[in-house]
């Protein structure tokens, strides 16, 4: 029966085989468990590269440049244009794939400039249960997927990252702004805006995971069943602020928090 133990072998047999490599890092748990054992299988010739744009949290940001400095490994910041590509402010459902096709583009050549040779993101198994335009791109760009090559789950990575004493082991799930907003919905910067500062709020009084959903006027917060009642007993504070950032109504969505709810 093959262990946990022994995926984390297999992952690391797996990362040997590059001779340098350069992570997708977003600074989740899984991007994050992979760049620490990419460092441990291949020491300096691995590289940190990450995104920035507004799709992405400036606490995302944080956190990412907060990781690979406690890690030690060499970290460049790329900018990334997505909201000047027509493809991507439609809003259809290949957005992701239009999106992680430019991010791969742009970290092919940071690596080919810092003569890096490979390029991995951090899939797990259980993505590939929900729908993923940008693993399209991500074969198309030849990018790498470790974990999935080792069998892990988001479980094991979850687990593995907590005997390694990595930060970002209990770290929620991350995506990007732009999923907030309905498919065929155009994209706009003052959207992304809106939809940071409403969770930043939430994420103020101590929810640990949350979304708010961009419907036109309308907010649909998503949180766990367990911390509905932050939002209930901070009610009037939370519609006063969340009107004040930019919506007219207020709803809480009572299926709770669900990852990739948008794709249904």
């Amino acid at each position: 029966m093959t262990t946990v133990m022994d995926k984390q072998q297999v992952l690391l047999s797996v990362l040997k085989k590059y001779d340098s490599l350069a992570v997708a890092f977003s600074g989740g748990a899984d991007s994050s468990f992979l760049l620490a054992a990419a460092h441990q299988a291949l020491e300096e010739n691995v590289m940190a590269v990450t995104a920035v744009s507004p799709i992405h949290s400036r606490r995302e940001k944080q956190a990412a440049i907060s990781f690979v400095k406690r890690l030690g490994v060499r970290h460049i910041l790329i900018k990334t244009d997505e909201m000047n590509m027509p493809e991507f402010i439609a809003n259809t459902k290949d957005r992701c794939y239009v999106c992680k096709k430019l991010m791969f583009r742009e970290i092919a050549k940071a690596a080919d400039a810092a003569n890096i040779s490979h390029i991995a993101h951090g899939a797990n198994l259980d993505d590939l249960n929900d729908f993923r335009p940008g693993f399209k791109a991500a074969k198309e760009m030849g990018v790498f997927a470790p974990l999935i090559d080792a069998g892990l789950s988001k479980a094991d990575i979850r687990r593995l990252s907590q005997e390694m004493k990595l930060p970002s082991w209990n770290r929620p799930a991350m995506a990007c702004l732009a999923t907030r907003i309905p498919y065929n919905t155009p994209i706009s910067s003052e959207k992304l805006h809106i939809i940071e500062d409403a969770e930043e709020y939430l994420l103020s009084l101590g929810i640990s995971t949350c979304r708010v959903r961009h419907h036109g006027d309308i907010a649909r917060i998503e949180v766990s069943p367990a911390e509905f009642d932050v939002i209930i007993r901070n009610r009037g504070q939370v519609i006063e602020n969340l009107k004040k950032i930019g919506f007219l109504h207020i709803a809480l969505d009572l299926a709770g928090y669900m990852q990739g709810s948008m794709n249904l």
